[in-house]
């Protein structure tokens, strides 16, 4: 290959970029990235930069060391793939011509019903949304977080420590029920409730509404609509209801897509030419039996070096399955942390410590045996579990 594309300039670009040297590729490298900014770390936005205690200099995500002798197309989107004549084609016109690709153009967060442009209104995905959420936390008021994931319980906690009133709408029967399951969501809900922050769950959202636009000045929210009837005043609100991957720049291009990126277990696709890393990549998990995304920074982190392996060895290396997904998270003080997938379980039993103090591990198991584990406030003891799950699913094999 005489020269591949990074497309993606965020922490699964640049970690394909380094995968891409460190194995030996001495061609040229270029990375396409739609923000202006150097690739920089996201997990922080909703918590230490949001909160102001993490300076913006320090998100960024290169190290002094990195050699990667590549060529940044910063502010520059990628609008299609012609593989016939084996180029990209990018948003200022040029074509790119390529020998190998890497996918990572990530995800864009999901809006709510009337909601897209509205002061006040806002998602945290990139450093651009998070510095406007910051300046509006800054003036005060009433918060409605929208969302039970993980960027809604850290963006509560985090206003929440500012002094915000917040208000927490979940969905599901409480927050994080989906990435944990519902008995350890349950035990981990009343963190919301002992800080003050008022949690509405089982309840969707319709939409929201807000004071009329005029010539010069857009409409401001003032209440967030649920499908309940209720009407939640709000001065500002955070949505975070999930994210989609970016992959329309490929329709038509013949990469297969379903939620993402079709992918092995490898990060290959149907195009030999063609790997995806990050969250518009739809990795096969043995452990499932299906293609999954997997939207968490150790995935993004960890993953370019085996989609990257495959990529320069033309799908020829035997590779290693993937790691059993892991993510942390950090609210009101309290350190929570997964591996595995929850989904699989039949049953979860505390092994350690105690739900009361907030200080416990839990393991997953599916017909007795471990297949995910999580940390609250224990994080030697998990990281032990974390490692024979690992183990384990090196033994899954892949398809």
């Amino acid at each position: 290959m005489n020269t591949v594309a990074v497309i993606g300039g965020s922490l699964a670009g640049l970690s394909a970029a380094r995968s891409l040297r460190g194995q030996g590729y001495e061609g040229r490298l270029v990375v396409v990235g739609e923000e202006i900014h150097r690739p920089y770390d996201r997990p922080p936005l909703s918590k230490e930069f949001l909160k102001g205690t993490l300076p913006e200099e320090d998100l960024y995500l290169e190290a002094e060391d990195d050699e990667l002798d590549a060529e940044w197309l910063l502010g520059t989107k990628a609008t299609g793939l012609d593989l016939r004549d084996r180029s990209i084609r990018l948003s200022d016109g040029r074509d790119l011509a390529v020998d190998g690709v890497v996918v990572a153009t990530g995800a864009a967060a999901r809006h709510l019903p009337g909601g897209w442009g509205m002061t006040g209104v806002h998602v945290v995905r990139t450093l651009d949304d998070a510095r406007a959420l910051q300046d509006d936390l800054a003036r005060g008021g009433r918060l409605v977080v929208v969302g039970g994931g993980f960027v809604g319980a850290e963006v509560a906690s985090t206003a929440r420590e500012l002094g915000l009133d917040v208000t927490f709408v979940v969905s599901g029967p409480a927050p994080l029920s989906g990435a944990l399951g519902p008995a350890m969501a349950a035990t981990l809900a009343p963190l919301h409730a002992d800080h003050g922050v008022r949690v509405l769950s089982g309840t969707g959202v319709q939409g929201v509404t807000g004071t009329p636009a005029s010539v010069g000045v857009p409409a401001r929210v003032q209440a967030v609509q649920l499908a309940d009837g209720r009407s939640i005043p709000a001065d500002i609100v955070v949505v975070g209801i999930g994210a989609s991957p970016h992959t329309d720049w490929l329709l038509g291009s013949g990469v297969e897509l379903d939620d993402g990126v079709r992918c092995w277990s490898d990060g290959t696709t149907n195009i030999p030419e063609v790997v995806a890393v990050g969250d518009c990549a739809a990795w096969y998990e043995p452990a499932l039996g299906r293609h999954r995304r997997v939207e968490h920074w150790t995935g993004a982190n960890e993953r370019p070096a085996t989609a990257v392996a495959a990529l320069l060895s033309g799908g020829t290396a035997q590779l290693p399955p993937p790691k059993p997904p892991y993510f942390w998270s950090e609210q009101y003080g309290v350190r929570i942390q997964f591996a595995g997938h929850a989904a699989r379980a039949d049953s979860v039993t505390i092994e350690d410590g105690s739900e009361e103090d907030r200080s416990f591990v839990a393991v997953y198991r599916s017909a007795g045996q471990p297949v995910a584990v999580l940390g609250v406030n224990r994080a030697k003891l998990f990281t032990r579990w974390r490692k024979q799950l690992a183990a384990a699913a090196v033994g899954v094999g892949t398809a």
